[in-house]
């Protein structure tokens, strides 16, 4: 049986702030050591670069970066501190398995690995920093893993509720050939009727520069994932035929459809897991607002790091 979808993920763009804060933090922490917290605004003026003769000091530097979301990264810093120290408390151990199902959690809001990395790469980081960062997640999930509680008839209300995102829709497999203009799109359709190799005049014609090398091959698409136009022509094919010449944004297109996978609606027991893993990591993030003000209150906590003005 093919494999379902899995799960929606409607933290992305928490997850994406991860992304930007640890890069923050590693910001901050380099300039508060070279400029420690105190100083007034812009009193370090020695210059680290000019503009038309108008010097640029690392006093501005600093209040930039500070500017830019020092007070949120030193929050962060301050949370993390104390995560750590609570872990550290109650004995809670974090291994590499721990981190890693973190480190996929992030991931997955990624369609491929490749995008992933270049999400790192936009970020200026590594993964070795989004581990540190990861394994801060990983001590508050088990932190409060004993407060959550989750049954089986929230599992099924879930189910019930998301049935239709759970679905995975229709999808099919199909090859391409693009090219700029209508006339050439003709002429290369005429040639495949004629009995030309598909894959061949891909690499030979197609301007589609992630796939001609493949013969055109594209990744399983649903109807939903394509324009109209394109999805309308390839879902209407049979295993083996060719569209006709299909104009889209980008330019002209020529389709051969390879494969076809049915829509599959998943079962509660398919679904029992990961619905589970879900709710458990809605609810980890519901309590650790309030678990987070109750380390706050009873610890001790200064911040001398001085606002822009």
């Amino acid at each position: 049986m093919s494999k379902s979808k899995p799960l929606s993920k409607p933290l992305s763009q928490n997850r994406l702030w991860i992304f930007i804060s640890v890069l923050l933090a590693i910001i901050l922490v380099i300039y508060v050591i070279l400029y420690p917290p105190g100083r007034k605004s812009g009193s370090d003026t020695t210059t680290l670069a000019s503009v038309n003769g108008i010097s640029i000091s690392k006093g501005n530097l600093y209040d930039a970066l500070l500017a830019t979301g020092g007070q949120q990264t030193m929050a962060t810093l301050i949370n993390n501190e104390l995560i750590r120290q609570a872990a550290e408390k109650q004995g809670v151990v974090i291994t590499d398995a721990d981190v890693e199902k973190e480190m996929e959690s992030v991931r997955q809001n990624f369609g491929t690995d490749e995008e992933f990395q270049q999400a790192l790469t936009m970020y200026g980081m590594s993964l070795d920093s989004l581990k540190k960062e990861m394994a801060t997640q990983a001590q508050l999930r088990k932190l409060l893993m004993p407060q959550v509680k989750i049954t089986d008839a929230d599992i099924k209300k879930y189910y019930d509720d998301n049935l239709e995102t759970l679905k995975t829709p229709e999808k099919v497999k199909a090859s391409h050939i693009a090219v700029a203009t209508k006339a050439e799109a003709e002429t290369i359709l005429t040639e495949l009727k004629n009995g030309a190799d598909f894959a061949a005049k891909a690499k030979e014609k197609s301007t589609d520069t992630a796939t001609k090398d493949k013969g055109g091959e594209l990744e399983p698409f649903a109807k939903a994932d394509k324009e109209e136009a394109i999805s309308n022509a390839v879902f209407a094919l049979k295993n083996g035929e060719l569209s006709g010449v299909v104009e889209a944004k980008d330019g002209f297109h020529i389709y051969k459809l390879t494969e076809r996978h049915a829509a599959i609606t998943p079962t509660l027991d398919e679904k029992k897991d990961e619905i589970r893993e879900k709710l458990t990591t809605e609810q980890i993030a519901t309590l650790s607002k309030t678990w987070m003000e109750q380390q706050k209150s009873s610890a001790k906590i200064v911040n001398s790091l001085t606002p822009v003005s």
